[in-house]
């Protein structure tokens, strides 16, 4: 047994084996998300309702936490924390389509930051509370507000990078897994 065959052994016992149902579920989930998040009101429900309140409550807890400056970030942190410490958390246990789910939930959310971005000039987007745009106070303050759309783009482009890459991830996964089973 080579050195390839032996890490290869080593990684499909890593992780909890994934099943084709687990990878078809990703595949239906990363759909559904994607429909939703690039067509009419581009809002994934249900799903976006939960990463809102993350938002939101990311304003204060970061505030508190880092100070007042960082206030207006916090949003943005909350939506990218919550779905990491997921992640990570099923990461740890080798949870393997959990990790995979919440990776995939972290790309919809840089969707959605994608879209808050791209509205920092235009102000669109209906604001709870009708308060300030936190993507125009960053934007300003970065001195880049005329490339808003510009960078959503990007942050788009790494949302569906991120996407496609854990449902390749999973496939690999599975392959490996049949391999040892």
């Amino acid at each position: 047994m080579g050195f390839g065959d032996r890490w290869r052994e080593v990684a499909a016992a890593d992780w909890k084996p994934v099943s084709t149902p687990a990878i078809a579920g990703a595949c239906v989930f990363s759909l559904y998300c994607a429909w939703f998040a690039h067509t009419g009101e581009e809002w994934v429900h249900l799903l976006d309702g939960a990463n809102l309140a993350f938002h939101e409550a990311g304003h204060p807890f970061f505030g508190l936490l880092l100070g007042e400056r960082i206030t207006v970030y916090g949003g943005t942190l909350g939506q990218l924390v919550f779905p990491a410490v997921v992640a990570a958390s099923f990461w740890w246990r080798r949870e393997t389509a959990s990790f995979a789910v919440a990776l995939l939930w972290l790309a919809e959310n840089l969707w959605n930051i994608a879209r808050y971005m791209a509205d920092a000039r235009a102000h669109e987007l209906p604001l709870v509370g009708g308060g300030e745009h936190d993507w125009t106070e960053i934007f300003s303050r970065w001195g880049v507000l005329t490339h808003d759309t510009g960078v959503a783009g990007f942050t788009r482009i790494i949302g569906w990078v991120l996407m496609v890459a854990v449902l390749v991830w999973l496939v690999r996964r599975r392959i490996a897994d049949r391999e040892f089973e």
